[in-house]
């Protein structure tokens, strides 16, 4: 199960790294966006830990082991989405509306807006 998020307004690429930052600490779940997208192997291969840490580093500590979980390995198009949180398990309620919650603050701060779609 997938909740994709569609980015409306500037600031876009601040949106992008606060859902990044928000993925960290979120080993339920695995992600996908325009800039891991448009970036090709180098942070997409599990076989490139070190620039997956890199990337992420700046948003907040992260293990290794979250690196090789962090990116989603599905393969599955953004399409006309921006982002995407894949739950390794199908999520609860509770566990959407928390995610919902944390978005919800997270696009707040930079001033944008935003839909989520979970399916």
């Amino acid at each position: 199960m997938k909740s994709f998020i569609k980015i409306y307004g500037p600031p876009v690429m601040k949106v992008i790294r606060e859902l990044e930052k928000i993925a960290i600490d979120m080993p339920e779940v695995c992600i996908m966006d325009t800039v891991i997208a448009s970036s090709g192997a180098d942070y997409v291969s599990s076989a490139r830990e070190l620039s997956t840490q890199e990337y992420f580093s700046p948003l907040g500590t992260i293990s290794l082991e979250r690196c090789n979980t962090i990116i989603s390995k599905s393969g599955e198009r953004l399409g006309e989405h921006d982002f995407y949180f894949e739950w390794f398990t199908e999520p609860t309620t509770e566990q959407i509306n928390g995610l919902i919650e944390k978005v919800d603050e997270a696009v707040a701060r930079v001033g944008a807006r935003y839909s989520i779609t979970t399916k």
